[in-house]
């Protein structure tokens, strides 16, 4: 035993050494293990980077489009035509309203605007050819305002027989006649009402419950034109 613990330890100077293979590292398996450690960690920190980029670059176009967005494409309606523009006015006695050829056929028509200067108001009104009078006379012409003095509702020329008959239940009618669509009141044209003061009014109601007549615009003719004077 004492022989035992009297011997030298080996001597590493002898010690066989391990054949050098190419491409076959001699690291350590220690050393081996940690390099591949920093090779895992130095590839996902390569993919972080690059995710973050290209997050960055894709980005880019939705800021420059957020910061620029595309104009609204506003569609603008086309201008509708001005029908009051083709209708005359009359704003002072003697206004020429019409002319005797336009009204040439019986019952023909013609809307205008009167403007009423005691009251500031411009007011819709219609110019009638009536027929058996000479068109050269103011008597061949009915015109008034389209407005009945009570209420606000418009008052209607119609010249469709059927329609008085079926729409407003008159079917006496042989003519033309200027209905109040809010009371079904039916003017005759070629009918005078006697108002107060035995003044006569043309236009008198044959059906409904309306008080008078229409108001009545002065007529004068002045070579082939139809003037609008005053308004009762």
């Amino acid at each position: 035993m004492s022989d035992q613990l009297s011997q030298p330890p080996p001597n590493d100077k002898f010690k066989a050494e391990m054949p050098h293979i190419p491409g076959v590292s001699t690291v350590p398996a220690k050393a081996h293990r940690a390099g591949r450690g920093w090779v895992v960690f130095g590839g996902i920190i390569f993919l972080i980077v690059a995710g973050a980029m290209t997050a960055r670059l894709l980005t880019k176009p939705r800021l420059a489009e957020r910061a620029n967005p595309r104009a609204a494409q506003i569609e603008v309606p086309a201008p509708v035509a001005d029908l009051a523009a083709s209708v005359p006015v009359a704003t002072q006695s003697g206004t020429s309203v019409a002319s005797i050829s336009e009204l040439a056929r019986p019952w023909s028509s013609r809307p205008f605007i009167f403007y009423n200067r005691d009251t500031g108001e411009k007011v819709a009104a219609l110019l009638i050819r009536l027929p058996g009078e000479s068109p050269l006379r103011s008597s061949g012409y009915w015109s008034f305002a389209m407005k009945p003095i009570y209420g606000d509702c418009k008052l209607d020329y119609v010249e469709d027989l059927q329609k008085l008959k079926g729409d407003y239940g008159y079917r006496h009618a042989r003519h033309p006649m200027v209905v109040n669509p809010c009371t079904r009141s039916v003017y005759d044209p070629l009918k005078y009402a006697t108002l107060p003061g035995d003044i006569l009014a043309r236009g008198a109601i044959v059906q409904g419950s309306d008080l008078r007549p229409p108001l009545s615009i002065e007529i004068k003719l002045k070579g082939k034109e139809i003037l609008a004077g005053r308004m009762e």
